[in-house]
């Protein structure tokens, strides 16, 4: 289907899953894809007070839906998770064709929606608490877990529909209501994936009105969403200046934050490291998604003893990768999403090369593309030292290459920048490997062996440290998050024992 123009490709691609043309028109949010610049989309946005009015149905869909037991939510969620599946290449496509991910990635994307589908309904029969010994004679002590009320999802373009769905499926099970203020550079995905999960709603029967909403629109909704009463929790994906607005409103009053924020994520080579796996790890981590994952490898740090084989190897796949439309099968990197992506992106190359970065790549490519599509080949730099530069996330295709020499130097290189989510080493050495996993080693909420620091799964709990945002979502017990924990005593007895052998007798 490349042959279709991309708006062509976009409309046949809604009406398929679903999606109505005048949902798509007339309104004053434009929509564009970055494969060519092409307006794709018009779309009418929600106005402060209609983001007020849908946050408070939503309420009144919570006080509803968490009264459903947990196993028959998961039904609904297993239903949604049916509807994905079949609508998984074009859904994938659609992310495609408005975020610029090669269509394997786009695919990608959607199954990671189907296997958080997958997780949420097994988890929905395993919300458990603890029963815990009590000091008391003829007493039992416990813990519960209840739904927690709204929860809101601020997304970002470059994940536009898995990251929402990390969050809305364990919301769902764990009782709650969802309300999703999606990025507006991507709301044409946010639309299809409404679309499918009323249909999964309406097979389902009986599913309160407002239970999982939509926010189209700019910050000025998603302030609404941060500073409304009724949402107790928001997860919000985005950059760590949007955080540091974000978490301060919701601390003040007393609300919820999962932040998931920048990285600046690195990579050790160490002399023992199986130097083919490296490189393809290396290059999908640096190059993948145009370099416009929060998981992008941005740093590498390779042993002097094995440096020049493997810059110049990576030179030469840095040289050659293929570029181009996103949708055709032969190419691996597509566009950056905007202008805006470019030109952050030369200026950084401009600053590496004021500090006597040798660099390799970072100019436009593919002019025959459009005028407003930015695709660019990928930037691999060579540098001495770790400059603000190097230090500061830019989120395109750059990797900062810098030779160390022993172990101990690569992590504390590694460990000496702001963010804190994904790092990896590649080593055959067993004590390099576990010194790296240990305390003493990555500061990163992911630290991987022979893997890049992309491509987590969803059964493990995501997310990152310092300016990361502390937040985590997806697997392990991050359903805990969307959850109110409450401590309960029974007393199943006839006599009232105090606690710590406090008397008082009356």
């Amino acid at each position: 289907m490349t042959n279709l123009t991309v708006v062509q490709d976009v409309a046949a691609t809604l009406s398929r899953l679903g999606v109505a043309a005048e949902r798509v028109s007339g309104g004053s949010l434009i929509a564009r894809s970055p494969i060519s610049g092409d307006i794709v989309g018009r779309l009418t946005e929600c106005t402060a007070l209609e983001a007020d009015e849908q946050i408070e149905r939503a309420h009144q869909a919570f006080l509803a839906w968490r009264a459903v037991p947990a196993p028959k939510r998961g039904e609904l969620v297993r239903l949604f998770g049916e509807e994905l599946r079949a609508a998984r290449e074009d859904l994938g496509r659609l992310v495609t064709l408005e975020a610029g991910k090669i269509l394997s990635e786009g695919q990608g994307e959607v199954q990671e929606m189907i296997d958080i589908c997958d997780y949420a309904v097994g988890l929905s029969r395993q919300l458990f608490g603890l029963t815990i010994a009590s000091e008391r004679a003829e007493h039992r002590l416990m813990e519960n877990w209840h739904p927690l009320g709204v929860v809101g999802v601020i997304s970002a373009f470059n994940f536009p529909v898995a990251v929402w769905a990390w969050n809305a499926t364990l919301a769902l099970v764990c009782g709650n209501s969802v309300v999703w203020k999606p990025s507006e550079k991507t709301p044409l995905t946010a639309l299809a994936v409404q679309t499918l999960f009323e249909r999964a709603a309406a097979k389902f029967g009986g599913v309160p009105e407002g239970l999982s909403t939509l926010l189209i629109g700019g910050r000025a909704v998603g302030e609404v969403l941060v500073d409304h009463p009724r949402v107790p929790l928001v997860s919000a994906t985005g950059s760590t200046q949007m955080g540091r607005t974000v978490a301060p409103k919701l601390a003040a009053r007393f609300a919820r934050a999962i932040l998931e924020l920048g990285g600046n994520n690195g990579a050790i080579v160490s002399p023992t490291a199986d130097m083919d796996l490296a490189l393809r790890a290396i290059a999908f981590g640096a190059m993948g998604t145009a370099g416009q994952r929060c998981t992008t490898l941005r740093r590498l740090f390779v042993h002097a003893s094995v440096y020049d084989d493997c810059v110049s190897r990576l030179k030469k796949v840095y040289e050659s990768v293929a570029i181009g439309d996103p949708r055709r099968q032969d190419v691996l990197i597509g566009p950056l999403v905007d202008k805006q992506s470019y030109q952050a992106m030369q200026q950084s190359l401009q600053q590496a090369s004021a500090i006597g970065g040798k660099i390799v790549g970072g100019a436009r490519v593919a002019p025959e593309l459009g005028d407003d599509a930015y695709y660019v080949r990928p930037a691999l730099v060579e540098v001495s030292s770790q400059d603000d530069v190097v230090r500061r996330e830019t989120f395109a295709p750059i990797l900062y290459v810098m030779k160390y020499e022993n172990l101990q130097e690569a992590v504390r290189l590694h460990n000496d920048v702001p963010q804190g989510l994904s790092s990896c080493i590649f080593t055959n050495d067993l004590r390099e490997a576990e010194y790296f996993l240990s305390a003493l080693g990555s500061d990163c909420g992911i630290a991987n062996v022979n893997i890049g620091p992309s491509g987590a799964e969803i059964g493990g709990a995501f997310g990152g440290e310092k300016e990361t945002g502390g937040g985590r979502e997806a697997g392990s017990d991050c359903w805990k998050g969307y959850m109110r924990r409450a401590t309960n005593t029974v007393n199943y007895g006839s006599r009232l024992p105090l606690a710590q052998g406090v008397k008082f007798d009356i």
